[in-house]
């Protein structure tokens, strides 16, 4: 048994790590630690993560999230919809 694909998920943030350690706050490398996450989370399901930003920055300034939290879920990049509509080609 090995890890291998454990580590080459986390390779880009490896060699990357240097660069981040000057994010001038730590809100910095908060929004920097969510957009990496996100990023994995895309690729890990299969979604092509520029079509996927996309369509986030499209759609969900439109709805009423904070008053509907289930309606996230529709923009996951697990949900079918989003399997649908940004799947790597």
């Amino acid at each position: 048994m090995d890890n291998n694909q454990a580590e080459n998920a986390i390779r880009p943030s490896v060699i990357g790590r240097k660069n981040w350690t000057f994010s001038v706050s730590e809100a910095g490398a908060e929004a920097n630690a969510i957009c990496l996450s996100m990023a994995e989370t895309a690729k890990a399901n299969g979604v092509d993560f520029y079509q996927y930003l996309v369509k986030l920055r499209t759609k969900l300034p439109n709805l009423d999230i904070h008053r509907t939290l289930e309606t996230l879920n529709q923009y996951m990049p697990w949900s079918k919809t989003i399997q649908a509509t940004c799947a790597k080609k």
